[in-house]
């Protein structure tokens, strides 16, 4: 459907470009942020290396896996254990902050805009940073909720309550059995409202905010909108990436911001409306932030100009 065009590599190029977004923040009418996983990894929440090795140590030595997405895959041989995993998982991927304040530097950048984030990410750290619920769209779930496994209901469950009290009184890599969680309908096992099969819950608060999406979608049809994604890569392109594309391409007054290490990528066919960037997403926000940008080269951070001359 679209022939695709990669980003130019270069500081002059680099910086031209970060004052064509940062003069397109300023004149659009809308925001629409796009969200995928480069923006948390970002941010510092990072699933494998150090950040894996200091909570799931005992996990790996045991069974071998090395990242936190393998491990939440494992077979576990009972639900005590695989529940001491997942509430490790959960309490430092969704209740504890992000290492490096990425999400509050966004906010900061679009929160005086009629703005609304489309995210494949559950890990809610918009919330955290100061977005407004009602301008937020989870597509793909919310490590702060549980459903039936079933699922019988169409309802989902505030976890946190129940993933600290599994956190703090696991032992030999088990919760104690009476923290098992059950559906309070047919007392089923409860699992995780994460999108990885046709058993997902698309509860009440999911539908509302696809319906507050699409209001402000068609709201804004034919003004300046800035579709602005970060992160996304191509596991899931058919919700963010493909349809920024596309909305894009239907109205010439859009501009189209990829932000994205390694994958800062577009169609020809909107070229003209598009705008590259290949770095770290979190220090490409921060000199968009600052009021008075140096100039020249110095303006970039060290781990951008890597990126820039191995190219």
């Amino acid at each position: 459907m679209f022939s695709k065009i990669p980003a130019i590599k270069s500081e002059e190029t680099f910086l031209r470009q970060t004052e064509k977004l940062r003069d397109a923040l300023k004149q659009a009418d809308a925001v629409v942020t796009g969200a995928g996983a480069g923006l948390s990894a970002s941010a510092g929440f990072e699933y494998t290396g150090k950040r894996f090795r200091q909570y799931f140590s005992d996990f790996e030595a045991k069974y071998g896996f090395h990242d936190m997405y393998s491990g939440g895959f494992y077979p576990y041989p009972a639900l005590e254990e695989h529940w001491a995993y997942w509430s490790r998982y959960i309490y430092i991927n969704r209740y504890m902050d992000a290492p490096k304040p990425v999400y509050e530097t966004l906010f900061q950048l679009i929160k005086d805009k009629d703005y609304f984030v489309l995210t494949t990410n559950v890990d809610h750290c918009f919330q955290k940073a100061g977005f407004d619920k009602k301008r937020l769209f989870y597509t793909q779930g919310d490590y702060g909720l549980f459903q039936c496994s079933e699922p019988c209901c169409k309802e989902t469950f505030e976890n946190e309550t129940i993933i600290r009290k599994m956190v703090e009184q696991q032992k030999d890599m088990r919760i104690p059995a009476n923290l098992l969680p059950v559906c309070p309908h047919c007392k089923k096992p409860l699992t995780m409202n994460l999108r990885s099969d046709g058993r997902f819950v698309e509860d009440e608060g999911w539908h509302e905010a696809a319906k507050r999406y699409e209001r402000f979608i068609r709201r804004h049809k034919n003004t300046r909108v800035l579709f602005l994604e970060l992160g996304v890569g191509y596991n899931t392109p058919g919700i963010i990436k493909y349809p920024f594309w596309q909305m894009t391409m239907q109205n010439p007054q859009a501009i189209y911001a990829c932000i994205n290490s390694g994958e800062a990528i577009g169609p020809k066919e909107i070229e003209r409306q598009a705008i590259y960037m290949d770095g770290d997403i979190g220090e490409i926000l921060q000199g968009l932030s600052d009021p008075h940008p140096s100039n020249g080269a110095k303006s970039l951070t060290a781990s951008t100009k890597s990126i820039l001359r191995s190219s």
